[in-house]
């Protein structure tokens, strides 16, 4: 157990025993420093776990506090899912699309949407980054690296990547249109219509949408909440079915928010080896760690170059810019290639400005201030759900990324909660959207990351009134 974890659990014994109280102040990370002869970065890392637990939250210029209703919080899920197993022609897309539609207003209390507030990022810093680029621009910038994408930010990614001790060559780094071109054009690469697709259980719907679309079957494995996709099955599903590829979100999952350890990624890229079976890992949240650094991804442990490693900015620095990309490993060329005849190329100066704005280390201070800023929202809404939503209700607790998964109680209905919320003004992404057989019926997907103000606060007492049988 690394140190920030002891001392995170030795703080929540002492919430749950009630030797600290709801509402009383932590020591501050100055002064926990001092006492326990720890440093102020581990400090940090154990108060932000405890953040992500929902046990303390953080007051601005202020310091961290016993969360009010510690007492009194939802338990978390505690069991994997339990799909059939059956390889199924995927139709969901209908259903997505009708549930999206309702929620593409302003004026929409967005606790059903994909994406967290745009306040959040520095859209003016990029902005103006943007501006540059586009009138200082080569003129020659828009031919040159046409398809695999400007060299200065393929080498900023792969220096990423090098922080995290992986060896990344920029060149089999491709630049998307976002994240999910790069994860299109990955299972395109490795599949034909017909063939099956190991996803978990749930997915996220985007990924479902993919393969309706390339007329591919989904396999739903059973997926922990906390620990991800379940190897054993994984395995069975492999022997009985024989998929072409596997696309799986290990870390900070979309809608679960569950991470697998390190020890279990490994088994998981040694598993896939053996079968010599491609793994398209979805990565986009890893930058939204609520403690210590972020967690290697299973592409760390790729070998062969089996694993095609998709991520983007979208979500951690700039929301609808849309540069995406895929480490593509062995895949490269074929991944260039296919994006040569489909998209061709990504926005020239969105390139240029992102490439400029890492160079300048501005996305590291943006992101510590982001995940602490998430991490406090999510204790907020944790304690919400905790006042507003009936007995029994069961919560996550991600340590990163800005999505809760709710389990009602059976026989509750979250595709009619949704219609009913919906008629009040409020989304949510209810569980049948994440599943290729429509199940979770008693599950919901909630956004967390949108700043806790009255309006969140009434929206959720009002969806948890919705919920009461």
């Amino acid at each position: 157990m690394k140190r920030y974890e002891a001392l995170a659990d030795d703080i929540a014994r002492s919430i749950r025993s009630g030797l600290l109280k709801p509402g009383e102040r932590l020591p501050s990370v100055r002064q926990a420093s001092t006492a326990r002869k720890l440093s102020p970065a581990t400090i940090f890392q154990a108060y932000y776990r405890l953040e992500a637990q929902g046990l303390i939250e953080s007051r601005a210029r202020s310091g961290y506090y016993v969360t009010r209703a510690v007492a009194t919080l939802p338990p978390e899920p505690e069991t994997a899912s339990r799909p059939d197993g059956e390889s199924r022609a995927v139709d969901v897309s209908d259903l997505v699309f009708e549930i999206l539609q309702s929620s593409m207003h302003r004026d929409v209390v967005p606790l059903g949407s994909a994406f967290m507030s745009p306040r959040l990022f520095p859209l003016d810093r990029i902005g103006r980054a943007m501006a540059s680029a586009a009138l200082h621009l080569d003129p020659w910038s828009t031919v040159d690296d046409l398809t695999p994408g400007n060299a200065a930010l393929r080498r900023q990614i792969a220096l990423r990547y090098l922080i995290d001790g992986m060896d990344v060559s920029a060149d089999e780094i491709v630049i998307t249109n976002g994240a999910l071109e790069a994860l299109n054009l990955c299972i395109a690469a490795v599949t034909k219509p017909g063939d099956a697709v190991v996803v978990e259980s749930p997915c996220f719907y985007a990924c479902l949408q993919s393969l309706e679309r390339y007329g591919l079957r989904a396999i739903e494995v059973p997926t922990h909440p906390r620990d991800g996709i379940d190897l054993d099955s994984l395995e069975a599903a492999i022997e009985r079915h024989s998929p072409r590829a596997c696309w799986l979100m290990p870390t900070f999952h979309n809608p679960l928010g569950s991470t697998m350890p390190e020890e279990r990624k490994r088994a998981l890229v040694e598993l896939l080896a053996r079968h010599d079976i491609p793994l398209v890992e979805d990565d986009v949240y890893a930058e939204l760690h609520f403690a210590g650094k972020r967690a290697l991804p299973a592409k760390a442990f790729d070998r062969d170059g089996q694993v095609m490693h998709c991520s983007s900015f979208s979500k951690s620095l700039a929301p609808g810019y849309r540069i995406g990309w895929v480490a593509a490993g062995r895949r490269a060329q074929e991944i260039a290639r296919r994006k040569l005849t489909s998209t061709l190329n990504t926005n020239v100066p969105a390139q240029i400005a992102l490439a400029k704005h890492l160079e300048r280390g501005g996305f590291d201070r943006h992101l510590r201030r982001l995940r602490s800023t998430l991490a406090e929202q999510q204790s907020r809404y944790i304690a919400t759900i905790a006042d507003a939503f009936p007995e029994g209700t069961r919560v996550t607790r991600p340590a990163g990324g800005y999505f809760l998964w709710l389990e009602l109680l059976e026989g509750a209905d979250t595709l009619q909660l949704q219609q009913r919320a919906s008629q009040q003004g409020i989304s949510i992404a209810p569980g049948p959207m994440f599943s290729a057989s429509r199940g979770f019926r008693n599950c919901l997907r909630l956004n967390c990351g949108h700043p806790f103000d009255a309006r969140i606060e009434g929206a959720l007492a009002t969806l948890g009134k919705l919920a009461k049988p």
